[in-house]
């Protein structure tokens, strides 16, 4: 879809969206279970219709309740929550009128918390009220305030459950495609993944609140016969999928659109096309940290550089004055940058407290190592779409750059920097050696060996952590480093090749200023195994 509204009104309009699309499933969901249910436990054929019509706007209310709630605790940002004790300090410190010295991060990481309480709050809240009218269609064990109070605590417990667990295990990252696909497709490819979830929690969580039972007061568990009671499970269980599928759709359908590529660009023929069509893009760009905003963004930017689907937008970021150009390269290297700067002042630390440890130097597969550098490695995404943008755009300037902003500016020499240098720290990161060593050393591809920057700290080489998610997305992010330096290398290899026999390959394609992690030395030689192949 082209852009009609102003960047910061995206976010909001999927978020409508969203709210619109998901009550089709739930209506469809809501409307088969009851009439299952009411076709094998009604007793009669008027009252279960009008009080089916009845409870529609309560089940109804709950998944809008839910929905928002799915909203507000989502992000495509990892952001690990404060710690109970660093939100006990915080909290003393704002009653203290002392809100001043409360860091930023720690503004964050609290904000992160409360969604997470709000959430499964809200979840504790929308199973309670989903899972009642069920019985109260059916008219199944209708003893009154008993029923109400029975079947709610254990529908209570059973939202509780799903919001914890939703939360433990992190669903509430935005998970980007890698291939882009139209949203009906994706949401059904969805479905069959989202009823083995369902199947698999509401089991779960009936045998828990079934467990639950025994500790309730006896005047909440009444007088009931067995056949009522196993009718109460069968039905309970019903009503526990029934609201679990519900969600589980809601989450995928909301994965799918929030996710899904949006092109900031005016319509192209428009006045604001031929004049200045890369604002939008660059405005979103420059939003706040962590924002969906932020991140559609820079999909639409990777789309645009790696792909020809709108070549023209690609061609007005090479425009004359080369302020747009130096921009875009700008905002790609600027979160490269802080990735090895993160990841150098992790195994910093980790080396220091090591060296106090010991005087030798050390083989360490410490977890605190993977502590160190998990938060580092939680824009894995975010960096893999900079790198990968930035180094298409700046292949592509060989052939497409009429102006030659790319070089006269000096970008290209600070993106091969900035690659080479983040490609170092998630190598040293991953447990390779990252020092110089003599030539003799860089004959043949067996005689490679990278060791640890010389910059007074220890040697510290890491073992390869494969069971470890930061180590897959470090070795990930290696990979995505290596192939934007080989596309860039392939499309200036005749150049590089000309100013490496001449000499000049440090001037010309390493930048002046100190590199983030590691020496120009160091990179220069890493070049040279990139013109090699042997990288």
């Amino acid at each position: 879809m082209l852009i009609a509204t102003p960047p910061d009104m995206v976010v909001k309009n999927r978020f409508l969206g969203f709210l619109i699309w998901q009550s089709i499933p739930s209506t469809a969901i809501f409307l088969l279970s009851n009439t299952f249910v009411l076709s094998l436990f009604a007793s009669d054929a008027i009252s279960p219709i009008l009080r089916l019509l009845s409870t529609f706007f309560t089940f109804h209310l709950s998944q809008l309740v839910f929905s928002a709630s799915l909203s507000v605790v989502s992000s495509p940002q990892p952001t690990p929550p404060a710690s109970p004790i660093q939100l006990l300090f915080g909290l003393v410190r704002l009653l203290l009128g002392d809100s001043t010295d409360l860091s930023l991060d720690f503004r964050r990481r609290a904000k992160v918390s409360l969604s997470f309480v709000l959430f499964v709050a809200a979840s504790a809240f929308s199973g309670l009220v989903s899972v009642v009218p069920f019985f109260w269609v059916s008219g199944v064990g209708a003893d009154g305030v008993l029923m109400i109070g029975r079947v709610g605590i254990r529908g209570f417990v059973a939202g509780l459950l799903y919001g914890l667990f939703y939360i433990y295990k992190k669903r509430w990252v935005l998970e980007f495609p890698i291939i882009q696909r139209p949203p009906f497709f994706s949401f059904k490819m969805g479905l069959p993944s989202a009823l083995r979830q369902a199947l698999k929690l509401s089991a779960t969580a009936s045998v828990f609140s079934a467990m639950l039972l025994i500790f309730l007061p006896q005047q909440f568990k009444g007088q009931v016969t067995v056949g009522n009671f196993i009718t109460e499970q069968i039905i309970f269980y019903i009503g526990c999928f029934s609201v679990f599928l519900c969600w589980e759709l809601s989450h995928h359908l909301h994965q799918v659109l929030c996710t899904k590529w949006f092109i900031f660009a005016p319509p192209k023929g428009s006045a604001a096309a031929e004049t200045n069509p890369s604002e939008p893009l660059l405005a979103a760009l420059e939003s706040s940290p962590g924002s969906l905003l932020k991140y559609l963004a820079y999909l639409d930017l990777s789309m645009v550089c790696e792909n020809n689907v709108d070549i023209w937008r690609r061609a007005a970021l090479f425009e004359e004055t080369s302020e747009t150009y130096k921009r875009v390269v700008t905002l790609c290297l600027r979160p490269l940058e802080q990735l090895a700067f993160k990841l150098s002042e992790s195994l910093e630390g980790f080396s220091a407290e090591k060296s106090f440890q010991s005087s030798n130097p050390v083989q360490a597969n410490d977890p605190r190592l993977d502590s160190n550098c998990s938060e580092p490695m939680n824009n894995f995404q975010l960096c893999a779409w900079c790198a990968q943008s930035v180094a298409s755009l700046t292949a592509r300037s060989h052939r497409e750059d009429r102006f030659g902003v790319a070089q006269l500016s000096g970008s290209n020499a600070a993106v091969i920097t900035a690659l080479l240098s983040c490609l170092l720290a998630v190598e040293a990161f991953l447990g390779k050696k990252t020092s110089l060593q003599p030539p003799h050393h860089l004959m043949g591809s067996g005689g490679i060996r990278w060791a640890t920057t010389n910059t007074g700290r220890r040697d510290v080489r890491t073992a390869k952590r494969k069971g470890s998610l930061q180590y897959s997305k470090a070795f990930a992010m290696a990979d995505v480093l290596r192939t934007s330096i080989y596309g860039i290398v392939s499309a200036f290899h005749k150049e590089m090749l000309r100013s490496a026999k001449a000499g000049d390959l440090e001037k010309d394609w390493i930048d002046s200023a100190k590199p983030v992690f590691g020496t120009r030395e160091l990179l220069v030689q890493k070049l040279h195994l990139f013109l090699d192949f042997r990288a």
